[in-house]
């Protein structure tokens, strides 16, 4: 007898049942479903529905079939199944779509059997969040575009029965100040559905550009449309154009176009608000037609950013409210949105102040200033759109002097706005700077894109919620709901667009679909990174990894010169790995565990690291234990209330101030020059001085024009060791730069380092001179 027939024929029982098992029987868990956003509720059962060549979507008309379309052709991508659409069910192995007219709004309901999948909804917006949660039951591998062997196309048995929490659930996209093809906006629309948002909120008009045809005035497209190209400086740091320069930046949607974007919205269930801006925002309205204006000087379409904005529209002429109405007529065609945006915010009214025409008209109406004539523009304006049953929407700006009684507000300046409307009655949307502003930097400003100088992480727009605590149950009441912001000044490509959305716009969909309780930041990031973020590396989606990235918060003790550092990452439990000679940090570097301390010049090098391989950005800090750490220092002037840095010590803390000049580091000077002088307390040899600084011509802040360094050994009779004179340059991009002076070795107890501030910037304005730390060698 052969003695291993019976171990192979085990070995073969083995396999077979490992095989079974794998294909037939597997089992998922909770653990598994990874559905961002969160349903409202799940019920997991046992068993899987397998998609294979056999499978039958069902659908009984054309719009149902655009339902299951995405995912019918994912399969057809990576699993290289071409589904049969029939009208009548098979009697198992297939897809249906049942209308319930018991589902409200967008609610829907998903169920996945082991012989049929049924998706229940009664709009199509339901029909369509539900394929979305659909896909994202299956493996991460289905938005791969090439075929793919050997995966299950496999879902779970489960019944999900979701709606969301806010009607209103949205993203602006600014195309005014860079324009953005029509085929970006479908994928854009794309995304948006695929996380259940349901508000394209479309800028359609700003100074910068004009971008949409409107037949009775050609020339807001032949003129309003494009500006001088001046991309090669900063975007507040563009000269004025003369008239008559040639403009070939720019473009616009024809009315064709515009109706297909709609269209293409809303076989996904997304409605495009459009926004035609007034009273301020408009010199590329007036551009074109410089008589809507108050003083009817011609002017060309700015290439940049424009502050404050003088140039608008004027309400003391009846024709401007004629264009205006002409106008938002074939707006309205073309949008079927119950909701038409004007903007409303930032109108400088110095020209008001002096137009005879607004004068005259305040005193026919009674208006005791020109905040209240504002209030006539868009109240007039609210009774022409609602007149036309359309609801009037602006930035909260439009809240100045009475509000007009339709009106809905979007706050922008924070909540405060949205919680005065909605006290007042009116509906809100949400969309605060601090939280939905998309155009600010969402990681370490050091290692980022240009963006504004605010900062918006990921786990910050997880903390987002529309709805204020001191709000009273009737004013919550009144809240739609959020959307987020991406203005862009500094976004002039697709890529760089889609960096600035993803993943925050993963996050956002989260906190406005979700029911508040469901809400839990390691619940998402775990969804995230494991189920979403996968999808768009298979799509070429071109996301943001700041969220991978380490930061660092630091505590100084000068008492004993050490410095206690802290490293983290948004994300819960992550492996963090560091190097402190300047290194980069690697898979078998040590692994970060608490707090260190630094009591000599380190360089910090540290990374996220999964699986052995870096996810994100090098995080790198060098900290100089210099000689002048911990010596007092004396200021003359002292430097501004606004950036006070760490005060007495801020200029000799070791700890450098990054990109992010609100990072609490940095001490500023506002037009003035800076001097301090620095007590060494006693002689010690010097050979070099090194000052810090930073420009952010955007913001104003600008690299000094002269740094120099004086030593003295009694404090009265100082001698110069070193001068560095600058010529002022224009820079688009944000930097840090040390002066350094070199000098023959001296003794000396005191240091005077000044720094002479630009004073005024190229437009006019107070220039900024930022500086941190004055390293002593």
């Amino acid at each position: 007898m052969n003695s291993t027939r019976p171990l192979i024929f085990l070995v073969f029982l083995l396999i077979l049942f490992a095989c079974n098992t794998s294909n037939q029987e597997r089992l998922f868990t909770e653990k598994e479903i990874k559905i961002v956003p969160t349903p409202a509720q799940m019920k997991l059962g046992e068993g899987f529905f397998s998609f294979n060549k056999n499978t039958t979507l069902v659908v009984t008309s054309e719009e149902e079939e655009n339902y299951i379309n995405p995912l019918r052709n994912k399969l057809a991508q990576a699993a290289g199944l071409d589904l049969k659409v029939e009208k009548v069910a098979p009697s198992k192995n297939f897809v249906q779509f049942i209308l319930d007219e018991n589902f409200k709004g967008e609610a829907y309901q998903l169920e996945v059997l082991e012989d049929k999948i049924s998706i229940k909804a009664s709009t199509k917006a339901g029909f369509t969040y539900a394929v979305a949660s659909l896909q994202q039951l299956f493996p991460v591998e289905l938005e791969s575009s090439k075929l793919l062997e050997s995966v299950a196309w496999q879902v779970p048995v489960i019944t999900i029965d979701d709606e969301p929490r806010f009607v209103w659930r949205g993203l602006m996209l600014d195309v005014s100040r860079h324009f953005f093809e029509k085929e970006y906006i479908f994928d854009v629309i794309d995304r948006m559905a695929y996380l259940k948002l349901n508000t394209f909120h479309f800028h359609l008009v700003d100074d910068q550009g004009w971008r949409i045809e409107i037949k009775e005035y050609p020339k807001l497209t032949e003129v309003g449309a494009w500006r001088v190209d001046h991309e090669d400086k900063h975007w507040d740091a563009r000269p004025t154009p003369q008239l008559g320069e040639e403009a070939t930046l720019g473009g616009f949607y024809t009315q064709e176009e515009i109706k297909e974007i709609v269209a293409y919205a809303g076989t996904k269930g997304i409605n495009v608000v459009p926004e035609i801006e007034m009273p301020a925002h408009v010199m590329s309205a007036i551009a074109a037609y410089p008589e809507l204006s108050c003083h009817g000087n011609e002017i060309m379409v700015p290439p940049g950013g424009v502050w404050p904005i003088t140039d608008i529209y004027c309400p003391g002429k009846e024709s401007t409210f004629e264009f205006l109405e002409n106008v938002l007529l074939e707006v309205m065609e073309l949008f079927p949105s119950k909701y038409i945006h004007v903007g409303g915010d930032e109108a400088t009214k110095t020209n008001w102040k002096t137009c005879k025409n607004c004068q005259r008209r305040m005193a026919e109406e009674g208006l005791k200033d020109e905040k209240e004539l504002q209030s006539y523009f868009i109240k007039r304006m609210e009774r022409f759109i609602s007149s036309h049953g359309r609801t009037l929407i602006g930035w909260d700006e439009i809240l100045e002097g009475g509000l007009a009684p339709g009106a809905t507000v979007m706050s922008w300046r924070g909540t405060q706005g949205g919680w005065e409307a909605s006290e007042q009655g009116h509906d809100v949307v949400m969309t605060p700077g601090s939280h939905v502003y998309f155009n600010f930097y969402q990681g370490v400003p050091d290692t980022e894109p240009v963006a504004f100088s605010g900062y918006t992480p990921l786990s910050k727009v997880y903390s987002f919620d529309p709805v204020v605590d001191s709000m009273s149950v009737a004013q919550k009441e009144h809240v739609l709901g959020g959307q987020a912001n991406l203005w862009a000044e500094f976004i002039t490509t697709n890529e760089q667009s889609e960096y600035m959305i993803f993943p925050r716009l993963v996050a956002l969909s989260e906190v406005l679909w979700s029911p508040k309780e469901k809400l839990d930041w390691a619940g998402f990031s775990d969804r995230l990174k494991e189920n979403i973020l996968p999808r768009y590396d298979y799509q070429g989606i071109n996301y943001a990894r700041s969220s991978f990235s380490v930061t660092a918060d630091t505590e100084v003790d000068l008492t004993s010169n050490v410095v206690k550092v802290k490293l983290q990452n948004e994300f819960p439990d992550s492996e963090i790995r560091y190097t402190l000679n300047g290194d980069d940090p690697g898979a078998d570097s040590k692994i970060y565990q608490e707090p260190f301390e630094l009591s000599k010049t380190a360089t910090i090098k540290a990374g996220v690291f999964e699986n052995g391989k870096q996810k994100g950005q090098t995080f790198e800090k060098t900290f100089h234990f210099h000689k002048a750490v911990g010596k007092d220092v004396s200021y003359n002037p002292v430097y501004h209330d606004s950036y006070q840095g760490a005060k007495e010590v801020g200029m000799v803390n070791v700890i450098r101030g990054s990109l992010n000049f609100h990072d609490k580091q940095w001490q500023a000077w506002l037009v003035d020059d800076m001097e301090v002088v620095i007590d060494m307390q006693r002689e010690v040899p010097v050979n070099k001085i090194t000052v810090g600084s930073m420009e952010n011509q955007g913001s104003g802040i600008y690299f000094p024009v002269k740094v120099e360094a004086l030593i003295s050994k009694n404090g009265k009779d100082y001698t110069s060791v070193g001068k560095i004179e600058r010529e002022f340059s224009h820079s688009g991009i944000p930097q840090l730069k040390d002066f350094v002076l070199d000098f023959n070795e001296q003794e000396t107890r005191y240091i005077k380092v000044k720094a002479a501030n630009l004073g005024k910037t190229p437009r006019g304005g107070n220039a900024w001179l930022f500086v941190d730390e004055i390293i002593v060698e």
